[in-house]
This record gives structure tokens, sequence and C-alpha cells, in this order.
């Protein structure tokens, strides 16, 4: 669309200018016979067709030259309209010294000593083609007012449609972007449901346990035995803690990967406490999971949380 504009203006340009060239050189030679050959200044202006006049200005200029031309032949104009072109585009355009001129000019025309059959049919034809020119003007007015409106309205479309496609471009990032979360938070809540349910599991378990053995002197025996064996599952089960070591990345930001990659000297047996710190578990609970006493876990806690320390990262501090 903006090469099409191009052209059209280098075209418009183009042909005006050499319209222009053309009948420039033809008033420029009438007005240097004006003194010395008046008869032949006119025959020149004559000669122009005023309705292939491509401006205003050089139809004004053509207009004051040429009643300047019928004044030194002391000829009389039949209508005042050619005059009256000079008079009125001066006379807008600020031009004093061409309008008074001109004004004089239309005086002395009203004061002709001859007339010219032959003159006057000439003048009357420049008035013809002046109103062809004036009609031309018009034309081309309203085509290049549709052009310029044509192109206008095609930039608005084609703006519009960019801004549309940047829009669209917008909203599927952000359409990809929740879908993404949507999964992430599918995953987080599955993980989180399936802790949960092997939790209520094991409180099921236990329930059914102390209801089966209620009343009976084997009850606290039984109870005890069921939770020695849920803890050992949980000491040995590497399945079960990979899902809780999943579960606090989701839930804590990654905060497990962010450790190893802090501390990349960290022991198997410092990131399995640190893990069971994350979620919360007290020290008898973690006590039980690590099979070490309390005692113990107080003192690898406290070695723990002097290296974690060292980074400098109050996130890692959060879990002790």
């Amino acid at each position: 669309m903006r090469k099409l504009l191009y052209i059209v203006i280098i075209m418009i340009v183009t042909g005006c200018s050499y319209g222009g060239r053309n009948n420039d050189v033809y008033l420029d030679e009438a007005q240097s016979l004006l003194g010395e050959d008046p008869e032949g200044a006119l025959s020149k202006l004559n000669g122009i067709d005023v309705s292939d006049l491509r401006d205003s200005a050089t139809m004004a200029r053509w207009a004051l030259l040429y009643s300047e031309a019928m004044v030194a032949n002391k000829l009389t104009a039949p209508t005042d309209t050619i005059v009256n072109i000079a008079i009125d585009y001066y006379g807008r355009h600020g031009q004093q010294a061409f309008a008074t001129k001109a004004k004089s000019l239309k005086i002395q025309l009203s004061k002709g000593t001859k007339e010219d059959a032959l003159v006057s049919a000439l003048y009357l034809q420049k008035e013809k083609e002046f109103m062809l020119y004036r009609e031309k003007s018009r034309r081309e007015q309203t085509l290049f007012i549709g052009i310029f409106v044509l192109l206008l309205a095609s930039g608005i479309i084609i703006w519009q449609r960019q801004r549309l496609r940047i829009r669209q471009t917008e909203n599927d990032a952000l359409i990809a972007e929740a879908s993404s979360l949507k999964e992430s938070m599918t995953d987080r809540d599955s993980k989180l449901a399936s802790l949960l349910a092997n939790r209520f599991t094991l409180l099921d378990e236990l329930c059914g346990t102390y209801y089966e053995s209620q009343g009976t002197r084997t009850e606290r025996k039984a109870i005890a035995e069921k939770v020695r064996l849920q803890i050992e599952t949980l000491q040995k089960n590497d399945k079960m803690f990979a899902q809780i070591e999943g579960t606090i990345n989701d839930c804590r930001n990654n905060l497990l990967m962010k450790l190893k990659e802090a501390i990349p000297t960290l022991k198997p047996e410092e990131y399995r406490l640190y893990a069971l710190l994350a979620c919360g578990f007290s020290n008898r609970t973690i006590a039980l999971l690590l099979d070490e006493s309390i005692d113990v876990v107080y003192k690898r806690k406290s070695r723990l949380k002097a290296k974690v320390s060292e980074t400098h990262e109050a996130e890692f501090l959060t879990v002790f």
C-alpha cells in the first residue's frame, strides 16, 4: 500500500512538473514580448490551452499577462472574467502588488478603443477553456480526496489488523501460560491428593485395627505393631520419599532443588533430614522415620542448620 502511494505521488508530481515547465516557457516568452511586440505576446497567450494548465498560480499569471497584453494592444474585453481570475487569486493569497495591477488593468480594459470580432471570439474561447479548467480541477480535487480517503482507510485497516495480530499473539501466549499453569496445578493437586490418600489410608487402617482389637488385652500391642510396620514401611519406601520430595518442590518453589544447587556437598542423610523438616514433621516423628533417638535428631538438626546458614539464603532456614 505504501509503494502504491509513492507511485501515485510520483506520477502526479511528474505530470504536473512537465506540464508546468512547458506553460512557464510560453508565459515567459509572452512576457518578454509585451514591451516590443504586444500582438505577438497576445498571440502567444492565445496559443496556450487554458484547460491544460495545472495549477491556479499559473492560471492567475496567464490571466494577468492576457489582460496586460489586451491593454497593450488597446483592446476592449467583452467581459471581466479573465482579469477577475487574477484579481481573485492574488487577493486571496495576499499578493497586493499583483492584485492592484490586475484591478488597474480591469479599469483600462473597460476603456479600450479597439473592438475586434476575432479577438472577442478568442476571448470567449479562453473563457470556455477556463470553465473546463475549473471543472477539471474540481474532478481532480474530488479524485485526490477519494484517493486520500482510500489510502487513509487502507492504512487504518492495516494498522487495526496489525493491532489485532499483536493482541491475538498476546492472548495466545496468555492462554498457553494459563494452560501450563493449570496443568502444573493439576499435577500438584494430584500429588497432594496422593499423599493425603496415603495418610488417610494409614489412619483408616489404624482405626480398623483399634476397632477390631477394642476391649481385648492385645489392643495396645496390636496397634503398636501396626504403627511399627507403617513406620518401617515409610523408612524403607524410597518411592514414598520421592513423592514427598516432589510435593515439597512443587509446593515450596523447588526448595529442595535449590538446596542441592546451593550445597552440592550435602550428604544423602542430611538431605533426607532437611526434606522431613520441610514437611513440618515433629522431632519425634523424624526420629522414628530416621530410626534415631530424639537427641541425635536434635544434634543432626543443629549441624544441618549451621551448614545451611553458610549459604546466607533466608529461604532455606524457614524449615527450622
